[in-house]
């Protein structure tokens, strides 16, 4: 298909985002833009949900590292399970008893300010990294395939996709993405679906004969039964609960769509509705990477890893596949970044500026700094994805999953203690316990040879580095001296 008219459809997407932007952000106040003033459908979060958690990343890494890996990912995903639960059980129940619009306002109730504004803090240096990585993934594939024809230098590309973003999410925020990451969820299941249809009947196989080919060839193996590997059986599992209960409950991007829900009950069908989603839909991205493995080497195709699944479809499928394909892929970008730029900016003014405390702001104002805000994360995630198309790593999963193990771990260590330990911590103190937990992975990571000889730190670093802090937080805390309000006890 030629580039202008797949250009010509990305531009029609937009205007369709545009269109939704501009009927669910009229009257948007800041409570809109924080939590959609705690009016949002449950079925429509859980559903919208899909897409922010698998983003462009899942749609071209899961199929493509299915070749080198198999079905490793399910180790992940029965993680993945047992984490959903987890935060459905004990998380949200908090953050509805305590009516949070932010969740690291919990860590100021419970440990204080210092926690809180670290707390913040990690989320967004972790979330700016993250969403700019998955950002970045989806809009190289875009400049490779259509923008380089046609004069288009990367930047431009970028900072075009970051403007699209910030003209449906500057007014409406989390009311609007709602709706729109429902729309953008949905073509990105149906470009699965057709992706999927049409390789079986290229290969001319049933889903059963592809399956059976698929073992034949060692792809559908699962399980790593080698203690010392990263990819280790039950290093993945515990790896996969907590990087749930991290990047899910303890991640304000996510949490602000769940708790804009009424009510408690509703957010946890909505949660455990997107886990079972979730399940279904990764396991059809794993089957989709098997049947890119089989297909390449017959049509001749050398790409691998994150290039296997675009150079497939440009190279061999015809121009309406491709067309879906483009669909499903843009579907995919926008809810990696749009709620990405929306929670960010909210931490920043609810937890770093305080606008929320400060009863000296008219509404005006504080949309004033919000705006400001939000246009400052824009021009952040600009800069980063600059330097990520400078990295150009192979398999930008392994990239995202790496820096959520240093990133969250300061988060899983500061609610674990908050949550376990009565204890009352040294204010002053918490920033150092907080940083010393990744500096201290670092080293471990650095010198894993000469400390651990044939193991390898795998996902398990997440863990690790959540128990780091959370004895860094012990050994500067006191004794509570009094027992904690009841709404602060978990």
């Amino acid at each position: 298909m030629p580039p202008i008219l797949l250009f010509i459809f990305v531009l029609a997407y937009f205007a369709l985002l545009l269109g939704v932007a501009w009927l669910t952000s009229r009257n948007a106040t800041n409570q809109s833009f924080f939590i959609g003033n705690k009016s949002s459908n449950w079925m429509l979060v859980a559903f919208g949900m899909v897409g922010t958690t698998l983003s462009g990343i899942t749609f071209v890494s899961v199929p493509g590292a299915v070749g080198r890996d198999g079905f490793g990912y399910l180790q992940l995903v029965l993680g993945y399970v047992l984490g959903y639960l987890a935060v459905a059980a004990v998380l949200l129940p908090l953050y509805y008893r305590l009516r949070l619009t932010s969740i690291y306002h919990y860590l100021d109730a419970r440990l204080g300010r210092r926690a809180c504004q670290s707390g913040a803090a990690f989320f967004i240096l972790s979330r700016t990294l993250g969403a700019t990585a998955r950002l970045y993934l989806v809009v190289n594939i875009l400049q490779a395939t259509i923008l380089d024809s046609l004069g288009v230098p990367f930047w431009l590309t970028s900072a075009a996709v970051l403007l699209m973003i910030l003209l449906y999410t500057y007014e409406g925020g989390v009311k609007t993405i709602v709706w729109t990451d429902t729309l953008q969820t949905a073509g990105m299941l149906l470009g699965l679906l057709i992706c999927v249809v049409f390789l079986l009947k290229a290969l001319d196989l049933s889903v059963v004969d592809s399956l059976r080919r698929m073992q034949a060839q060692g792809l559908t193996r699962i399980v790593t039964d080698n203690v010392d590997s990263p990819a280790y059986f039950w290093k993945q599992v515990l790896a996969g609960m907590f990087i749930t209960i991290a990047m899910t409950g303890l991640d304000q991007e996510m949490m602000q769509k769940t708790i804009s829900v009424k009510t408690l009950a509703d957010a946890q069908k909505n949660l455990l509705s997107l886990m079972l989603i979730l399940v279904g839909v990764l396991s059809l991205f794993l089957f989709l990477g098997g049947l890119l493995a089989l297909y390449a080497p017959l049509a001749g195709v050398g790409a691998s890893g994150d290039k296997l699944f675009p150079a497939v479809v440009l190279g061999h499928m015809p121009a309406a596949v491709q067309l879906v394909f483009f669909v499903a892929l843009i579907s995919a970008l926008f809810p990696s970044a749009d709620g990405a730029i929306t929670a960010l900016t909210s931490t920043f003014c609810i937890d770093l500026l305080g606008l929320q405390r400060r009863g000296d702001l008219s509404e005006a104002r504080r949309r004033r700094w919000r705006h400001r805000v939000h246009l400052g994360f824009a021009a952040l995630f600009l800069l980063l994805i600059m330097v990520f198309k400078w990295i150009d790593s192979a398999s930008m999963i392994g990239v995202i999953l790496k820096l959520a193990g240093y990133t969250y771990g300061p988060l899983l260590g500061l609610f674990a203690f908050g949550l376990l330990s009565g204890r009352r911590v040294r204010e002053r103190w918490v920033p150092l316990a907080a940083l010393a937990g990744p500096l201290l992975c670092a080293g471990l990571e650095r010198y894993q040879e000469q400390i651990f000889a044939t193991y390898r730190l795998g996902l398990e670093l997440l863990i690790i580095n959540g128990l780091l802090v959370l004895a860094g937080l012990f050994l500067i805390s006191l004794p509570q001296t009094q027992p904690a309000p009841a709404l602060l006890q978990p």
